[in-house]
């Protein structure tokens, strides 16, 4: 029992919104917010596991003091701000005993060589606190769990494993996914709340790798956490609620993999991931993970040459997220079911769902996004739309909206960059401008070393099929020349 002496939070008094960190989030949506977070954590060499539900918790008032980790971070993203000027109590209040010196940004400071309180195991009252930010219970502000090389993420994907285990080992185990070392220290027992955590962070792992570096390379490799995924499930929790975090995690993992075999040209294999996904929504109820897995499915049906299947799968998406009250959401699926009617060269059904598209769009953020849907900004409205005017033909309209989308695409999304990028050169070389397509075209030659993409070298390949009569233009032999000399990329 906790000393009468001790004065942090009372478990009946209840929480107050934190109306300043709320302010601080803007018009942005909960998930687009909790992005912006993990990347700050990244420019200055941290590791947090934040999502919308924190920022949520934040924002409630349930989070009266974030950990150092998050600490650092925050002020990072706020400088010249106090923790206070961002709505949260003194952390003498929160844990009823003396704060830690002030830290040191130059990191010479004590204080910045430990950035995690180490929890008192004498201190009952922050075993039971629901307002601590120490909760051992909570997962997302638990500083074990926040630093994401933490044993419990290592062991949430243990399954034996031989040459593939090591592959995935060597690649995502530096992101805490998996290693093959421990295979034997697994917990015993049901899965809970912990390996729900990692499953989910897991999806989020596997998407900001391939928005840096793209799909080929990872697929494989991405392959043992989901087998590790439906192990959990078999395995069965004791709760509920753990059980459908981990339907829900292993679903959007399956997506997640699905895109990267799509990415990669495995089509079948992205559709098998895909049905998965969606029949893990369909035993568990899931409207979110079903729209999810058919907005998908669409857009492999229209890369795959069925576009009367995208059509089908984007509506069918559309029935499924209505009731989610996701603007944007309908916005994305509604570019789904445009560039289905392109593919079928219906050029007044994909004009009507892009309208629909755009009018959503201009709706905005909500509460309600789902957190998958951070990559979708103006440069990928207008990525989408310069596709379906592609494929009807209109290079030239095609050409204005690929341009845009690279002008608007956030950096942090290299291989964006470089799928705007490829598509604007594919549409100014049919449209007739050969040297503007060579100058795109190497600029997205220059990225491929660090993008690892199979749809972005087709679309290259491609371009340089039309550009091979404009060689005497300039700068398109130089293009023709480099673009001959890249290595293609395997399907390791």
């Amino acid at each position: 029992m906790a000393s009468s002496t001790v004065t942090s939070s009372q478990p009946e008094r209840p929480p107050r919104p934190n109306l300043a960190f709320r302010q601080l989030r803007g018009r942005r949506s909960p998930a687009e917010f909790a992005a912006l977070v993990r990347r700050a954590a990244r420019e200055i060499g941290e590791r947090v596991s934040c999502d919308a539900r924190y920022i949520g918790r934040v924002e409630a008032g349930e989070i009266r003091c974030p950990n150092y980790a998050y600490e650092r971070v925050f002020l990072h993203m706020f400088p010249g701000r106090t923790l206070t000027d961002l709505g949260f109590a003194p952390r003498s209040s929160v844990r009823g005993r003396a704060a830690r010196p002030a830290l040191d940004t130059s990191g010479e400071s004590p204080g910045a060589c430990e950035p995690y309180d180490p929890p008192d195991p004498h201190d009952m009252h922050d075993m039971h606190d629901p307002y601590d930010p120490y909760d051992p219970h909570e997962p997302y502000e638990n500083h074990h769990l926040n630093h994401e090389e933490s044993d419990v993420l290592r062991r949430a994907f243990m399954t034996g494993g031989g040459a593939t285990m090591a592959a995935v080992t060597v690649t995502l185990s530096p992101l805490g996914l998996t290693t093959d070392a421990a295979a034997a220290t697994r917990r015993p027992g049901r899965p809970g709340t912990a390996e729900a955590t990692a499953l989910e962070e897991a999806v989020r792992r596997i998407r900001l790798l391939d928005d840096r570096h793209g799909a080929d390379g990872l697929y494989r490799r991405a392959a043992a956490p989901l087998r590790a995924a439906y192990e959990l499930l078999d395995a069965g929790a004791t709760r509920q609620t753990t059980a459908d975090r981990l339907h829900s995690g292993a679903g959007e993992l399956a997506i997640s993999v699905g895109w990267l075999a799509h990415d990669s040209g495995r089509f079948d294999d992205a559709r098998s991931h895909y049905a998965e996904a969606l029949a893990t929504a369909r035993m568990t109820g899931d409207p979110a993970l079903e729209a999810h897995a058919f907005c998908n499915t669409a857009f492999l049906a229209r890369d795959a040459g069925r576009p009367r299947e995208a059509v089908r799968a984007a509506q069918a998406a559309q029935r499924a997220a209505r009731p989610l009250g996701s603007a944007r959401l309908m916005s994305l699926l509604s570019l789904r079911e445009a560039g289905g009617w392109a593919g079928l060269a219906d050029r007044t059904g994909c004009e009507q769902a892009l309208v629909r598209a755009q009018a959503l769009f201009v709706r905005g953020h909500s509460d309600a996004d789902p957190e998958w849907m951070s990559f979708y900004g103006e440069a990928e409205l207008e990525g989408l739309e310069a596709q379906c005017w592609s494929m009807l033909g209109d290079w030239r309209r095609a050409s204005r909206h690929a341009y845009r989308a690279t002008e608007l695409q956030d950096p942090h999304f290299t291989r964006n960059i470089a799928l705007y990028t490829a598509e604007l050169a594919d549409d100014l070389a049919r449209e007739g401008r050969p040297d503007e397509a060579a100058a795109a075209g190497l600029r997205v030659l220059s990225l491929l070393d660090q993008v690892q993409s199979s749809r972005i070298q087709s679309m290259l390949a491609g371009t340089a099929r039309v550009l091979l009569p404009h060689r005497r233009a300039s700068g398109v032999s130089d293009f023709l020349d480099r673009h001959a000399s890249v290595p293609r990329t395997g399907r390791a």
